[in-house]
């Protein structure tokens, strides 16, 4: 019982620990999420276990009753054949002014979510990070982006500390595909 204890402990601190930024990454300020809402598609990600061997992915994000935001995440699994579907909910991880947001797919456990790059005039496409420079998503409005907008875009995050060269590129399927 004691050490079911504390293994509880252990995972809570440790969970604790996946929210904010990393060092050096900033959210966006003035950020409007009503903009925000809506599908994204992902362009490029950093190797994860929980997107692992999918593509087509996105994601859609929505206002629920109790102010928080509705996480809706699907990928295609092509060796399964099937998509892969997860719920989760959002909320801000202070000044709701800012693109910073705790993100939560397993109960009371969040993660940081940080929009530090943005499309500010047409919310078209957005860089995000995780907790820690190992999770990093660009993400775009359309599936297919423009390869010297996504260069340039990519060219930031290496610059900011992000391991570019391992990037994956999501495959997504053109509009009409």
């Amino acid at each position: 019982m004691i050490m079911r204890r504390l293994m509880l402990v252990l995972l809570f601190v440790a969970m604790a620990g996946c929210t904010g930024a990393p060092e050096g990454i900033v959210a966006v300020d003035r950020f409007e999420l009503n903009r925000y809402l809506g599908t994204w598609y992902e362009i490029v990600r950093t190797d994860n276990s929980f997107e692992r061997g999918t593509e087509q992915v996105s994601a859609e994000y929505s206002l629920r009753e109790d102010g928080k935001v509705r996480v809706f995440n699907k990928g295609y699994d092509p060796v399964k054949r099937e998509w892969k579907t997860v719920e989760g909910k959002a909320k801000f991880a202070g000044d709701p002014k800012l693109g910073a947001l705790e993100v939560s797919f397993f109960g009371p456990f969040y993660g940081g979510y940080t929009v530090f790059d943005l499309d500010r005039e047409n919310y078209s496409w957005a860089m995000v990070s995780g907790h820690n420079l190992s999770y990093l998503w660009i993400l775009s409005r359309t599936p297919v982006m423009d390869k010297v907008l996504l260069e340039r875009l990519l060219a930031e995050a290496h610059s900011k500390g992000f391991d570019t060269l391992r990037v994956i590129r999501t495959r997504q399927l053109a509009p009409g595909s």
